[in-house]
């Protein structure tokens, strides 16, 4: 390739380079220890002076100089990996530049010509190529490097490379690390010791950061049993991230498809680079600390002091802006920070071009200066643009119901309820709470004196910190709620603390557009939001009436709607009673979202990964915070299954009802699943010494169980008849009741340390690990393969790398496209045609075989049972497993079943093609293959006939198999020539069928004229009775065809078989052992280089 021209002042500096051709302004030379004359001590040190050294050399031995006339200074112009290429390169010097440059007479315009005629030559490579990294020059050297190496197919974009050194035992390698979008790669050379190492981002089980005696900070990698260790990095923690990123996005890929939709960055694997992802991982944190829409980037970051008026003075922070949000953070994160929406904006000011600050004055009659902003007329103008954004049409709609200004002073006046306009009809107005439960003003018992109190105090931090969405978050505000949140504020201060108050903002009307489209359809999770309604808080009059009922059905069914993938789930009633208690009812629904996805993103789905990472990150936290705990359990599998996922979940549910979300829910909605960390790790501290004495996980259930019973709220204003229905339990009188605000309390003053961002990196951690032991463990369950478990594990590998390798460089892949995660975990791994045909061209056992493609084809269609042109796991093994380990009938059944119609016709595979290729997504991007959790009908009584023909399907006999007619006859003839192709008995095997299917033509022709003696016949044309010539085997049924007027006639396979049975070659050759380990070895090897080539 050409490179940018650099200068060398000695052209055979230690004598590295030896010179192969040379004219009066150009040198072509080749690096020592390759080539001619390469090897021996001189190679081994060249070699391992250039891994070391990152040099091109090692890739691209070959070179081209520019001798500047009358000077010792050479200019490196172009490198090749081969002697043609880079002769190629010489030969274009030769005919294009040599004869221009002999017009020229000054040396130094000489030199600039072929300088500039270099450069553009590169800038035209540049125009396709797909290096967009800051330094292009180096980065292409390292992608020459990269592809040489590792032989990946070009389309593989690399990422970043880093200077490393990789362990092997107690000897480090240094060589470099190279992070593709699909790939971990490593590779040093040093004293003719080469290390390669490949290793794709969906194989890999643990990916952390470590340190021991011998290596003080390294990171692992565990993929196929096997630990990789790195250390020696520049920036350590950098490379690390970028590590994580780029495999939880091979996660995503698979599991999470929407996030592509949402995020450009990602949705084009071609097109992802290092500056792309750190910008996704800032705006990702960015998200998550400040509690916005998914929808929000972050786009600036400034540097400045803001001047907190409850504090009287400056904090040190940093300005974070986003498309539609002005936030700013203390540079601890602790003491306070503030979020201001763009559509709260008024103005912005600079009042102070000395002291570099703005200041921006929100609705309501308050401002917020900052100072000593370095580019503040730069963030200035930037706000007062965002702010002719938020004023358009769209954002409009909030201020056409009552001014903003007017929530400062009467908050449920306004309640931020955006967009509810013209749907009171439909729409309750009012929370369940202030319906059912009003309070009397004139006669306050204890309990609601205290609860006035709790307002009291809210009402004076919202006068110092600020009100609505633009307070300030301190450490004060925690405090406050873990005292507890009156009743009256409670819906308005879970819309603010959990960011549901954004996204209602920002689609006004979108709710009741949702109630008006869901009401009346019918679908299974209507079917289940339907039994549950009257099961939802049945003590509490709110829902003893058709208005609590009503508001609970409209909820339920508008969120099943909006997020079909979860549809409605178990105690989702309850969860949305407690809140229509609360809160108005288009609160809940903007407050449904946070509550189950923000838990476990993916609890409530059908594979249950979420549950499952979250056991293992509540299992770390119990081996750091609880250790005395881990050292009586000894096995802590049967504790982390019985305490860890009960210990998340029962708080969740248990604190669902009743008065114990007062406290509890107002913490979760603040700091998140952080909370439910926090209050797990309290219950399990709190009974300590009663779990450490049981004996089994049955008994530690039952222990957490009757605590949770006794838990209860002292100060709940709740009315004496729901008191007394939620206290009713015959063993609470025998255990001592827990104060929920006690225990949050305990919670955050003892495991308060706990971070978020922790949390959210152990989630990375062990999803990893989840996903690969869920896959590890459900492929051991097929059953009737005669495979090793070994050999399993090592097919499994392959086909699932070969289904990733659909999706690597394809956006619209079909295996990707038709991925529907209600189906079984092996199941969710999916070939097309194509990447079937390239997978079973590595593993079928007659590796010579001259039209492998078309039979490889024609063995996908035939083991498609679902017809929908994708091939999983289960019929990939079922399909080998006959050609590996079936018998010489099983064998020959298989081929005789793939004639038969639709055959080795096109129209099979023409009609699947058509179908992927116009395949149109559900409305909510979903596939399924089992009865829906969301919107629309399903035809359950074709499911139930579907699993009734399964259950009385009887197992095939040759009885049962079809006669095969005369153009099927031949094609299978021509099927076994071809597999015979390039035996050492091939000649034999050719006379063996020749044999065969004569003697099969003269049954048949025997048979005929017995039938029916007067009638003339024409005798049938023979197959052929020698090997097929060059490409035969591929040719198309249709010239096969029987011409028109020939008499039809047709063989059953007991005919063929009995026939072929009678030919020891052929047996034997069927019969012969498959070197299975062999051949799977062969398909790693060779995996990833059809596609190279």
């Amino acid at each position: 390739m050409w490179l940018k021209p650099e200068e060398i002042l000695l052209k055979n500096a230690f004598k590295l380079w030896v010179t192969e051709n040379d004219n009066d302004y150009f040198v072509l030379q080749r690096r020592r220890g390759y080539g001619e004359g390469a090897g021996g001590l001189t190679g081994l040190l060249v070699g391992t002076l250039d891994t070391v050294m990152d040099s091109t050399s090692k890739v691209a031995p070959f070179r081209i100089l520019h001798l500047t006339p009358d000077s010792q200074i050479y200019w490196s112009i172009a490198c090749g990996g081969t002697k043609e290429e880079i002769v190629k390169h010489w030969d274009w010097l030769q005919q294009n530049i040599m004869r221009t440059l002999a017009v020229f007479d000054s040396s130094d315009d000489i030199t600039s010509f072929v300088q500039g005629k270099i450069r553009g030559l590169i800038a035209e490579e540049g125009k396709s190529s797909m290096v967009q990294e800051e330094d292009p020059e180096r980065f292409r050297e390292a992608l020459l490097r990269f592809h040489k190496w590792f032989e990946l197919p070009a389309k593989e974009k690399l990422v970043t490379y880093y200077s490393c050194s990789y362990w092997r035992g107690r000897v480090p390698c240094q060589g470099w690390l190279y992070l593709s979008t699909n790939f971990l790669c490593f590779y040093s050379y040093l004293l003719g010791a080469e290390v390669k190492l490949v290793i794709s981002w969906d194989e890999i089980w643990r990916l952390e950061k470590t340190s021991n005696v011998i290596l003080t900070e390294s990171i692992h990698v565990q993929a196929h049993g096997e630990n990789h260790y790195f250390s020696m990095f520049l920036h350590l923690h950098e490379t690390f991230l970028l590590m994580e990123q780029l495999a939880d996005y091979s996660v995503k890929r698979l599991f999470d498809k929407e996030s592509f939709n949402r995020e450009p960055s990602l949705c084009d694997p071609l097109q992802i680079t290092k500056r792309g992802l750190e910008t996704h991982a800032r705006s990702e944190q960015f998200r998550m600390f400040f509690r916005l829409p998914r929808e929000e980037n972050l786009l600036e970051v400034h540097e400045s002091f803001l001047w907190v008026p409850f504090s009287h003075f400056n904090a040190l922070g940093k300005i974070c802006l986003s498309e539609s949000y002005l936030c700013f953070a203390s540079q601890d994160g602790t003491q306070c920070h503030v979020i201001i929406p763009i559509r709260e904006v008024v103005s912005v000011e600079k009042p102070d071009s000395s002291s570099r600050s703005l200041t921006v004055c929100v609705r309501g009659k308050r401002a917020l200066r900052f100072s000593e902003v370095r580019y503040y007329e730069r963030l200035a103008g930037t706000i007062r643009s965002r702010c002719g954004i938020a004023s358009s049409p769209q954002h409009s709609a909030s201020t056409e119901v009552q001014p903003i200004s007017r929530f400062r002073d009467n908050p449920d006046d306004v309640t931020l309820m955006v967009g509810q306009r013209d749907s009171s009809k439909a729409v309750s107005t009012e929370a369940l709470m202030t319906v059912f439960h009003p309070q009397d003003v004139e006669n306050l018992d204890p309990k609601m004196l205290k609860e006035k109190m709790k307002e009291q105090s809210w009402n004076i931090h919202f006068t110092e910190y600020g009100r609505g969405t633009s307070m300030f978050f301190t450490k004060k505000t925690r405090d406050l709620i873990v005292r507890g949140v009156p009743e009256a504020l409670r819906g308005e201060l879970w819309m603010l603390f959990s960011g549901a108050v954004n996204d209602m903002a920002t689609h006004p009307g979108y709710y009741t557009e949702l109630v008006e489209h869901s009401l009346g359809t019918s679908t299974l999770a209507t079917d289940e939001i339907e039994r549950d309604l009257h099961r939802s808080l049945p003590e509490h009059p709110a829902f003893q009436s058709d208005t609590g009922i009503s508001a609970l059905r409209r909820v339920l069914t508008a969120y099943a709607s909006r997020n079909p993938k979860i549809g409605y789930c178990q105690a989702m009633n309850i969860l949305t009673s407690v809140l229509l208690l609360y809160a108005k009812e288009e609160r809940p629904f903007w407050l449904l979202w946070p509550s189950v996805s923000g838990c476990s993103p993916t609890t409530s789905t059908d594979r249950i990964i979420g549950a499952l990472v979250d056991q293992a990150v509540f299992e770390e936290l119990i081996r750091d915070h609880l250790p005395q705990l881990v050292e009586h359990m000894a096995d802590l599998s049967f504790f982390s299954v019985g305490v860890a996922v009960l210990v998340p979940h029962a708080v969740r549910q248990r604190a669902a009802h009743r008065e114990r979300p007062s406290t509890w829910w107002t913490a979760f909605f603040y700091d998140g699943v952080k909370a439910i960390l926090q209050l797990g790790l309290a219950v399990l501290g709190a009974n300590m010494e009663a779990l450490i004495s049981c004996h089994d996980d049955a008994e530690a259930v039952t222990i957490l169980n009757k605590f949770f019973d006794s838990v209860t709220n002292k100060d709940s204003p709740l009315p004496p008849t729901v008191q007394q229905a939620s206290l009713s339990n015959s063993d609470r009188s025998s255990h001592a009741t827990v104060d929920i605000s006690e225990l949050i309390r305990e919670s955050y003053e003892v495991y308060g340390s706990i971070r978020s961002e922790d949390v959210e990196s152990s989630r990375k951690r062990n999803k990893l690990f989840v996903i690969q032991t869920l896959g590890d463990t459900t492929k051991q369950k097929r059953g009737g393969s005669k495979f090793s478990a070994s050999q399993l594990d090592d097919l499994y590998y392959l086909f699932k790398r070969q289904h990733f390798l659909s999706c690597y460089w394809m956006i619209d892949s079909p295996a990707l496209m038709h991925h529907d995660p209600s189906q079984p975990y092996l199941d969710q791994y999916q070939l097309g045609f194509q990447q079937f045909s390239l997978l079973f061209s590595l593993l079928e056992p007659w590796a010579v075989c001259s039209a492998s493609h078309s039979l490889s084809l024609w063995v996908c269609r035939l083991i498609d049972h679902n017809q929908d042109g994708l091939v999983n796991f289960k019929e990939f093994c079922s399909a080998l497993d006959i050609f590996y380990h079936g018998s010489f009938t099983d064998k020959l059944k298989f081929l005789f079943k793939l004639h038969l119609p639709p055959g080795t016709s096109c129209e099979y595979f023409m009609k699947m093609s058509g179908a992927l290729l116009t395949f149109e997504l559900p409305e909510d991007g979903v596939i399924r293959k089992s009865p829906e959790r969301g919107r629309g009908k399903v035809d359950l009584q074709a499911y139930l006939k579907q699993w009734q023909d399964e259950i009385l399907k009887k197992e095939e006999t040759i009885k049962d198999l079809p006669r095969i007619n005369q153009a099927q006859f031949i094609q299978l003839s021509k099927t076994m020539y071809n597999l015979f192709h390039g035996d050492p008995e091939e000649e034999e095997l050719y006379r063996a069928v020749a044999r065969v299917t004569s003697l099969l033509l003269r049954m048949e022709e025997v048979g005929r004229r017995l039938q029916e003696p007067a009638s003339p016949k024409k005798t049938p044309p023979a197959p052929p009775a020698g090997p097929p010539e060059q490409g035969e085997g591929e040719e198309q049924r249709e010239e096969d065809s029987p011409v028109s007027g020939e008499v039809d006639w047709s063989f059953s396979f007991e005919q063929i078989l009995a026939s072929l049975l009678n030919e020891p070659k052929v047996v034997f050759f069927f019969e012969r052992p498959v070197d299975a380990d062999a051949r799977l070895a062969h398909a790693r090897a060779q995996q990833l280089r059809p596609r190279a080539k």
